[in-house]
């Protein structure tokens, strides 16, 4: 039988993504938007960033960050989990882990709301967050890409992959010191897939197959086996991406 704290989360993540099912805007829906611009969504009363406001978008964007971030922790929260077992970490610890965990992708949707709030207002996206330009879409597909040879990228990913060594090197006694784990781990997971979220400006920031595919690539590359072959071909991939969609803009 699963623990209770095993059934709160995946529960929690199942709620998340049914909340970004009921959100997000069917296919058939996003291409009758490209055709007829802005006067569609005000004919289907569709929210937009300036109706929405900061904290509508941001709330948007919590449960966004919740539901594809979640997913990618379960490793170290196995790793915790067995040391729940081993008598050297509590339930409650575990919730205090992931707690922190979420803190930090709670900041990461404040910043993601008043970015899209301005790229909104500056013609660059869609009320539904979809880049309007090639520039804007080829500069986050290129940029996400050169991010994944970075210094920075590899030493978050080498911890992500590592937990039960990150545990070692940072574990404390006393009841805080499981959120200030999960608060570190939440720097490093979006020090590790900060520029593939934003990638949601490309595909559009409420289209569910592109936060379901993102959610698995971000699984997968943090995963040790998976994840080490994965990182640099996605890097390659993405910026000849990006590449290919200035130079079709210039054709």
């Amino acid at each position: 039988m699963a623990a209770p704290h095993w059934l709160t989360l995946f529960g929690l993540i199942l709620a998340g993504w049914a909340v970004l099912y009921a959100m997000a805007l069917p296919a058939d829906l996003r291409g009758a938007a490209q055709i007829y611009g802005a006067e569609f969504w005000r004919s289907l009363c569709i929210v937009s960033p300036d109706q929405a406001g900061y904290w509508g978008l941001a709330a948007m964007w919590a449960v966004m960050a919740a539901a594809m971030m979640a997913p990618t922790f379960l490793p170290a929260l196995a790793t915790y989990d067995d040391l729940i077992h081993s008598g050297a970490a509590t339930r409650t610890g575990f919730q205090l882990l992931l707690a922190g965990y979420l803190v930090i992708w709670m900041g990461f949707s404040l910043v993601a709301a008043a970015l899209q709030i301005a790229l909104f207002r500056a013609g660059l996206v869609s009320p539904i967050g979809q880049s309007l330009t090639p520039w804007l879409s080829g500069a986050l597909l290129f940029g996400a890409g050169a991010y994944q040879f970075s210094a920075l990228k590899d030493a978050c990913l080498t911890q992500c992959r590592e937990p039960l060594t990150f545990f070692m090197q940072y574990w404390r006694p006393g009841l805080r010191n499981p959120l200030e784990l999960g608060l570190r781990l939440g720097a490093l997971c979006l020090g590790c897939c900060w520029a593939l979220m934003l990638l949601g400006f490309v595909g559009g920031v409420m289209n569910l197959a592109f936060m379901g595919l993102a959610t698995l690539v971000m699984i997968f590359e943090k995963l040790p086996d998976l994840g080490r072959p994965l990182t640099k071909p996605l890097g390659w991939g993405l910026m000849a991406a990006g590449l290919a969609v200035v130079a079709t803009a210039l054709i």
